[in-house]
C-alpha cells in the first residue's frame, strides 16, 4: 500500500459532508428558532410513521447475529487465516467498553433508572413501588443492552470482514459491492458515505452535548463554578481540543491508553458504591430485573405506541435506538479496526455479551442505589433528576462517604469518556472522508474535531438536551435503510465463502494451540 492510499486523500464525500455540516451550523446561527421547529416537525413525522422500525430492526439484527455465531460461519476469521488479534483480549474489551458509550454511563447510569422508578414505562407498575424498581432496571437493560450492541455488532462484523478478509477500503459504501456491483463506487455509493458521515457526526454531537452538561454540573458541585451555556461552551471547546489531539495520536497510543484508564477509574467507583451501598439489595435487584428482562424480552422489544405513550417513547426508547443507529457506522468502523484476527463467533459473543453484562451491572449498582435511597431512606434523588437530569449521579454520591472525592472521580471519568469516545469518532470521520484511509491526515482529523464541537455548541444554544434528542432521531432515519442494505450485502458475501477464495487472502497455517480454529479461506464451508 503506497503512502497516498494509506494517508488518504479527500474527495467528493469529504467536501459534500463538510458542506452539509457547515450549512447546518449556519442555519443554527442564522435562524435557531426555525431550525428547532423544523426538527421538531420532522421528529414527530418520523416517530409516528416509522417508530416501529426502531423497535423491530434491532431485534432482527440480534437474531441474525446469534444465528451466525452458532453456525458454521462462526469459524471464519476476520482477516486472512494467518491473522491473529492485534490487541490483548483485556485491552480489546476495554476499548470496546470505554470508546463506544462511556459518557452515557455517567449521564444515564442513575438518571434513567430513577426516572423510570417515578414514571414507570407504559404505566406497567405503580410509581415508587418495588415493582417499579424492577421495571426501571428492566427497561434500562433494554435501552443499553443487547439491542444497542446488535446494531453496533452488525456494522462492526460486516466492516471487519470487508476490510480485513476482502481487502476493501474502510467505507460503508464498500459493503454494498456484493449488492450493487460497480455502482457502489459511483454516485450512489458516495451518497451512502455522505449519509454515514452525517449520521455519525450528529450521533457524536449528542454525546458531546451530554458530556458538556454532565461536566458542567460536576464542576459546579466540586468547585462552585457557574452553570449555564457559557460554561458548557468552554467545556466543549476545551474537550474538543483534547479529543482532536488524542485522535491525531492514533489508536495505539491516545485512544488505547485513555480507554484503559477509563476502565480503571470506572471500576473504582463501581466497587466503592457496591461495597458501601446496600450490597445484598443491589445483587437481588440485578438478578430479579435480569430475570424479568429475559422473561418479557419479546414483548418489551416490540411494545409500541398503539395505545399512546408516543411522547415517552420519543424521550426514551426511540431516542436511544436512534442514537445507536446514528452511531452504528462509527462504532462499526472502530470495532472493525481493533478486531482484526478475531473469528466471527468470538466477535459476536464478546461484542454482544461483555458490554451488555457490564452495563447491566453498572445500572443495577448505581441506579439501584439511588432507588434504595429514595424508597427506604427519604432522599429525593428522583426530584433532583427531574429538575436536572445531569444532577442524578452527583446527588446519589452525596449520600455516600467522601462525596468530594467521588464527585471529582466522576468529573474525571466524564472527561475521559468524553475524550475517548469523541476521538475515536473523529478518527472514524477521518477514515470515512479519505477513501477509507487507515491513517487519516492530522489536518483532516482536526477539522472534523472542530466541526463536531461547533455542532454541539449550536445544539446546546438551540435547546440543550431536547435539541440533541430531536436531531439524533432525525439524522438517523435514513440510516435505517442503509442498515438493511448492509445486512443483505454481508449475507451475500458470506455465502460466497462457499464458492471462492477471498481476494488477497494468504495461505492458511494451523492455529496455535488453544485458539479457535478458523475456516480456511481456500476451502469451502461445510456443516459442522
Amino acid at each position: 500500500m503506497n503512502d497516498t492510499t494509506e494517508r488518504g486523500t479527500v474527495g467528493v464525500v469529504f467536501w459534500a459532508s463538510l458542506s452539509i455540516s457547515a450549512l447546518f451550523v449556519v442555519w443554527g446561527v442564522a435562524a435557531p428558532e426555525h431550525q428547532t421547529s423544523t426538527m421538531d416537525s420532522a421528529l414527530n413525522w418520523i416517530t409516528s410513521s416509522f417508530g416501529w422500525a426502531y423497535l423491530l430492526l434491532p431485534l432482527l439484527l440480534l437474531a441474525l447475529l446469534t444465528g451466525l455465531a452458532c453456525s458454521r460461519y462462526g469459524r471464519i476469521r476476520l482477516g486472512s487465516d494467518e491473522d491473529r488479534p492485534e490487541f490483548a483480549t483485556h485491552t480489546w474489551i476495554a476499548m470496546i467498553l470505554c470508546t463506544v458509550m462511556g459518557i452515557g454511563l455517567v449521564s444515564y447510569g442513575i438518571a434513567e433508572p430513577i426516572s423510570h422508578f417515578t414514571t414507570p414505562p407504559h404505566d406497567l407498575a405503580e410509581a415508587g413501588t418495588p415493582g417499579a424498581a424492577v421495571l426501571a432496571l428492566q427497561y434500562s437493560f433494554y435501552d443499553w443492552g443487547l439491542h444497542a450492541w446488535a446494531i453496533f455488532a452488525i456494522f462492526g462484523l460486516a466492516l471487519a470482514y470487508s476490510m480485513h478478509r476482502r481487502k476493501r477500503p474502510g467505507l460503508v459504501s464498500a459493503l454494498f459491492r456484493p449488492l450493487m456491483g460497480r455502482h457502489a463506487d459511483g454516485p450512489l455509493g458516495k451518497a451512502i458515505d455522505v449519509f454515514t458521515v452525517f449520521a455519525t457526526l450528529f450521533g457524536t454531537t449528542t454525546s458531546l452535548g451530554l458530556g458538556a452538561l454532565q461536566i458542567d454540573n460536576g464542576l459546579n458541585r466540586l468547585l462552585g463554578t457557574p452553570t449555564g451555556i457559557t460554561t458548557q461552551v468552554v467545556i466543549v471547546v476545551v474537550v474538543t481540543a483534547l479529543f482532536s489531539l488524542s485522535a491525531a495520536s492514533g489508536i495505539k497510543r491516545g485512544i488505547r491508553y485513555i480507554s484503559e484508564i477509563n476502565l480503571s477509574v470506572a471500576a473504582v467507583l463501581f466497587l466503592f458504591v457496591l461495597l458501601l451501598g446496600p450490597t445484598a439489595f443491589l445483587i437481588s435487584l440485578l438478578l430479579e430485573s435480569f430475570g424479568q428482562y429475559g422473561g418479557d424480552f419479546l414483548l418489551m422489544s416490540l411494545r409500541g405506541p398503539a395505545f399512546g405513550d408516543t411522547e415517552w417513547l420519543q424521550g426514551w426508547t426511540y431516542f436511544m435506538m436512534a442514537w445507536w443507529v446514528s452511531w452504528g457506522a462509527f462504532v462499526g468502523l472502530f470495532l472493525a479496526r481493533i478486531s482484526r484476527g478475531r473469528t466471527i463467533r468470538q466477535f459476536v459473543m464478546v461484542v454482544l455479551g461483555m458490554p451488555s453484562l457490564a452495563f447491566f451491572a453498572w445500572f443495577s449498582v448505581f441506579g439501584g442505589s439511588a432507588i434504595d435511597l429514595d424508597m427506604n431512606h427519604g432522599t429525593d434523588i428522583a426530584g433532583a433528576t427531574a429538575a436536572d437530569l445531569n444532577s442524578a449521579f452527583f446527588a446519589t454520591l452525596a449520600e455516600f462517604p467522601i462525596p468530594s472525592v467521588t464527585t471529582a472521580l466522576v468529573v474525571i471519568l466524564a472527561v475521559l469518556f468524553f475524550v475517548s469516545g469523541a476521538d475515536a469518532n473523529t478518527y472514524v470521520l477521518g477514515m470515512l472522508t479519505t477513501h477509507g484511509s487507515i491513517r487519516p491526515r492530522t489536518p483532516i482529523l482536526l477539522l472534523w474535531g472542530a466541526m463536531t464541537g461547533a455542532l454541539a455548541i449550536i445544539l446546546l444554544f438551540s435547546g440543550g438536551l431536547n435539541a440533541l434528542q430531536q436531531t439524533v432521531i432525525v439524522a438517523s432515519a435514513p440510516f435505517l435503510v442503509i442498515i438493511v442494505g448492509v445486512v443483505v450485502s454481508f449475507c451475500r458475501d458470506l455465502r460466497s465463502e462457499e464458492r471462492a477464495e477471498p481476494v488477497g487472502a494468504p495461505t492458511a497455517r494451523p492455529a496455535p494451540a488453544g485458539d479457535e480454529p478458523a475456516v480456511k479461506a481456500s476451502e469451502p464451508l461445510r456443516s459442522d
